[in-house]
Order: C-alpha cells, then sequence, then structure tokens
C-alpha cells in the first residue's frame, strides 16, 4: 500500500525538488478576490510550503497543518510567519467560522473526506471558499515524449496494487468526492499547462517524492534520462478546482 508519510522520510528532496505551483493558478485565485491581504488562510497537507509561501507572499495570514515533523521543521524554517500545526487534517481543532479561505494543494487525496470535509464546512466562514488543487506529473493532453513513453513503460511492468479509490490526478472524480457530501459547490474550475526542464539528477530527486515509486523504478527513470541525452523536458499540467460551502438550511 501506498505510505501517505512517504513524504516524511524524503522530506529534503520534497522540499529542493517538487516544482512550484503555476502562475496562472495563483493569478486565477487573485482573480477570484480569494487572496485578500489580511485574510485567514488554512493550508491542509502543507508539506514543505509550496502553497503557504505565495498565501504568505499575498498578505494572508496562514495556519499550516502537516503531519510530518521533519517537513513542518522545514516548513517554520522556510516561513516562520505561518502557525504550523503537526497533525492530521482529520485531527485539527479549530475555532467554528474563523477561516476566509480554506487550501489543500496536492494533498486532498490523502485525507478522509467524511471526517475533514465537514470541518472545512464547520470553520469556514459563510462566504469563505475551499481551494483544492493539484500539479499532475505527465501532462496526458500532451504529446508523448520519448521520456514520457519510458516512464509509461516502467509503469506497466508494476506488480504492485495501484492505490485504492478515483485517480487522484482526475478531476472530475475529485469533484465528485468533494461535492457528494452535499456541503459544497463548485464555484470555479480551471487547468494550467506547463513544462520543466530535469536533468538525471533532478529526475532523481523528484521521483524519488513520488510515493508510489520504487527505488528500482527510480533508479529505471535515471537511466531512461540518460540514454535520451542527459536532459528532459517534462509536460505538467495543474487544476484547481473552488468551492462554496451550500447554505446551512433552518430547521422546520
Amino acid at each position: 500500500m501506498v505510505d501517505p508519510m512517504h513524504f516524511e522520510a524524503s522530506a529534503d528532496d520534497y522540499a529542493a525538488a517538487r516544482p512550484p505551483y503555476p502562475a496562472g493558478l495563483w493569478q486565477r485565485l487573485r482573480t477570484l478576490g480569494l487572496l485578500r491581504p489580511g485574510a485567514a488562510a488554512l493550508d491542509l497537507g502543507a508539506g514543505s510550503g509550496q502553497a503557504t509561501g505565495p498565501l504568505l507572499g499575498a498578505g494572508l495570514r496562514v495556519t499550516a497543518v502537516e503531519p510530518g515533523p521533519r517537513l513542518a521543521t522545514l516548513l517554520r524554517a522556510v516561513h516562520p510567519a505561518a502557525d504550523v500545526r503537526v497533525c492530521r487534517a482529520e485531527d485539527i481543532a479549530l475555532a467554528p467560522s474563523s477561516f476566509d479561505l480554506v487550501v489543500a494543494a496536492t494533498s486532498i487525496h490523502w485525507m478522509d473526506l467524511d471526517i475533514v470535509l465537514p470541518k472545512i464546512y464547520t470553520i469556514l466562514i459563510p462566504s469563505g471558499r475551499f481551494a483544492v488543487w493539484r500539479n499532475v506529473f505527465g501532462d496526458a493532453d500532451a504529446s508523448t515524449t520519448p521520456f514520457r513513453a519510458r516512464i509509461a513503460e516502467i509503469v506497466a511492468a508494476r506488480r504492485a496494487p495501484s492505490r485504492p479509490g478515483p485517480p487522484a490526478e482526475d478531476l472530475a472524480a475529485t469533484i465528485e468526492s468533494l461535492t457528494g457530501s452535499g456541503l459544497f459547490e463548485v464555484t470555479d474550475a480551471s487547468t494550467y499547462r506547463w513544462t520543466l526542464e530535469l536533468d538525471a539528477a533532478a529526475v532523481a530527486r523528484l521521483f524519488r517524492t513520488f510515493s508510489d515509486w520504487s527505488a528500482d523504478e527510480v533508479e529505471q527513470a535515471v537511466d531512461a534520462v540518460n540514454d535520451l541525452g542527459g536532459t528532459v523536458t517534462e509536460h505538467y499540467s495543474s487544476w484547481l478546482v473552488v468551492l462554496a460551502p451550500i447554505e446551512r438550511q433552518s430547521a422546520p
């Protein structure tokens, strides 16, 4: 089974190798009025701060929730202005109506939504928003590069079972899981495409952070880069979905 604490063991690689979220995504959040200076934001599954940093940079007051102590230590060191809580999203205790914005950046697939969604619904102000996004490593709509073909061969040769549940990269499946409770409705959804140049060392660092990649598979990916000249261009995408809490209905 995929270990949700895999990132804790790879904390240094995670902080160094994970790429930032695309500028277009942050611009969309700004256009939607969600990056208001002084607003209170909750970053769930904050990792080493890929979302925490830009939120702070936009002037928000950020509470960052990260279950891994090593990642939380890195997060505090890089972003001392954040209020870092070392716990799971499922276990966080916060006052009702205390946040304007809750975000889950490439983290929602690790959470028990039956527990987390009611918590988010309670801690958001009535006009607040819940923003969920993720980087998708390997853009299915881009032309298949020789490197991506080699990656597909490595994945196809796996014997280990896949992660249970719908694909974490699937926007439609994620929206269905987030709205099925009847607590939230989608107000905006968008997708962004971008590329990244990677050498063999960068591929090793990045792919070691992927929770479903073994050490042997990472070495195969590195061999593929070297076979293809030492540098590859990866085509990635990111999607963003913004949700609003559905108004509570008064009892008859």
